[in-house]
């Protein structure tokens, strides 16, 4: 029997979905061991979860505050998954390769410039609520 990964014609329904999940599971296993910017955010979305349900007034602001960390941590796997291709193709420095380096490191401080705002927004709404 061929590897599932590679037999696309045998990965459908269930099998697709199993598959699917074991390879994201890998993905993020992999990240947390490899890379310590992931590791990070994703310690500090740990962190932030109970801040977040404290100064969340309701289920729209929680889910909006662990929307935008998310979207960090999603945006960082794009960038490691960017900066692993290019590591493959070579370890020499080249131009299009740091462009490309730059871009997904362009994309992480975006998606933190998304995320700050939201976050304060929330805490100063938090602690200095209208009257």
């Amino acid at each position: 029997m061929q590897d599932p990964y590679f037999d696309k014609s045998a990965n459908t329904g269930f099998r697709h979905l199993a598959n699917a999940a074991r390879f994201s599971i890998r993905g993020l296993t992999s990240a947390m061991q490899r890379e310590s910017a992931f590791r990070q955010e994703a310690a500090l979305l740990i962190i932030l979860i109970p801040v977040a349900m404290l100064i969340s007034s309701s289920a729209g602001d929680f889910l909006m505050l662990m929307a935008v960390s998310i979207f960090v941590l999603v945006v960082e796997l794009l960038n490691s998954a960017i900066e692993a291709t290019v590591d493959r193709i070579g370890e020499e420095h080249h131009e299009l390769s740091g462009r490309a380096k730059d871009y997904g490191s362009a994309a992480v401080m975006l998606s933190l410039c998304v995320a700050g705002p939201v976050w304060l927004l929330m805490i100063y709404r938090f602690l200095w609520p209208a009257s």
